[in-house]
């Protein structure tokens, strides 16, 4: 656990989210917002007073929240290349035929729902999409991105390994990089992303308000490269008051943990994680700034942990996968180890990122 007191005072001061994020959102097909559901068992027995938990295990008729970020991403982009100004009356179609007619395709890499995200975008606008993936993905998983429609080539590697091979592919004519990660130089498209999750927290403070609770005290969320954990920061650093704001990884790919002990970006080799959609190597370039400042905390845990907090959601309804199960994890090691202030006032978020899914079944 690493825990960073100067977050406290950390108000973040960008630029808000589009207003346009939400109405997109709204204009595609099948989209709801996603159930918030209250843990009042738990929160009792942790002594807290709320407990809520967002489940994305069916965002846009995909098992995943990264869709939110895919597809505005995927929008703005596309367009970019293809010089379509965005304005009124101008959709996923017009721009998708606009790709089409410029013979532009995509190029991505994954860690797993990411690529299924790109390519379901792909399949939208009819363009072809290329998802690169670590040789460690099970073969499940791939399957799921072919489903889609598209490419998937296989990476002799990890993570990195595969992002370093979707950019030297994306360097031919026509191609736009589509990735949630950003570097030097490539800074723009994974900042559109973290825009497309606004749609997710402005669907929660909505929610909360209905069930006639605020403000939220403590949000925690799974980190893989860190936008997600970015828009989380954002979000609850420019409220008034400011959440604690925590972030949760695997044991065996804490590259945000190292980075914050580190005080830079610190690249690290993973292990295998049933939590494979956080098993990244090395946290976005473009995220890092509000990350290293705005994290009250950073928490490891084990596929253990993850395995049996994923049991424990399932028998309250919420048909989560391991990374959705890792912020409960996160929360009973704070409340545990009496860390962040967490107690009889607290109201908890807590976002499940991921629908069920298989996995091997830690020892």
């Amino acid at each position: 656990m690493f825990l960073n007191p100067s977050a406290a005072s950390y108000t973040y001061t960008g630029s808000p989210p589009s207003p346009h994020v939400l109405p997109f959102h709204r204009l595609l097909p099948d989209y709801a917002a996603t159930p918030l559901h209250p843990l009042s068992s738990l929160a009792q027995s942790l002594g807290l007073a709320y407990i809520f938990v967002k489940d994305e295990s069916n965002r846009f008729g995909l098992p995943a929240f990264k869709i939110l970020g895919a597809s505005w991403a995927t929008f703005k982009a596309v367009a970019a290349a293809c010089d379509v100004r965005l304005e009124e009356g101008v959709g996923v179609e017009e721009v998708g035929a606009a790709a089409r007619k410029s013979g532009v395709r995509i190029v991505t890499c994954t860690a797993g729902n990411w690529g299924r995200a790109v390519a379901r975008m792909g399949k939208l606008m009819r363009i072809d999409v290329t998802v690169f993936v670590p040789g460690t993905m099970d073969e499940s998983t791939q399957e799921k991105i072919r489903s889609e429609g598209t490419t998937v080539d296989v990476v002799d590697g990890d993570y990195d390994e595969a992002v370093r091979t979707a950019r030297r592919e994306a360097e031919g004519k026509g191609s736009v990089l589509m990735m949630d990660t950003g570097w030097e130089g490539y800074e723009e498209i994974p900042q559109w992303v973290v825009e497309g999750y606004s749609t997710m927290l402005t669907e929660t403070d909505q929610q909360l308000r209905q069930h006639g609770v605020g403000p939220v005290t403590h949000a925690i969320a799974s980190v893989g490269v860190g936008s997600w954990a970015q828009a989380v920061a954002m979000h609850y650093k420019s409220t008034t008051p400011s959440a604690v704001v925590v972030a949760v990884e695997p044991d065996t790919a804490a590259c945000l943990r190292t980075s914050l002990e580190a005080g830079k970006i610190t690249p690290i080799t993973t292990g295998n994680s049933i939590m494979n959609g956080m098993n990244c190597g090395t946290v976005s370039y473009t995220a890092w700034e509000v990350l290293r400042h705005g994290v009250d905390a950073c928490v490891d845990v084990t596929d253990t942990e993850a395995h049996l907090d994923l049991q424990y959601l399932h028998t309250q309804g919420v048909k989560n996968g391991p990374c959705g199960a890792a912020p409960v994890s996160a929360l009973r090691k704070l409340v545990s180890e009496k860390k962040l202030g967490l107690g009889k006032d607290s109201v908890v978020v807590l976002f499940s990122t991921e629908g069920a899914r298989d996995y091997p079944v830690p020892a």
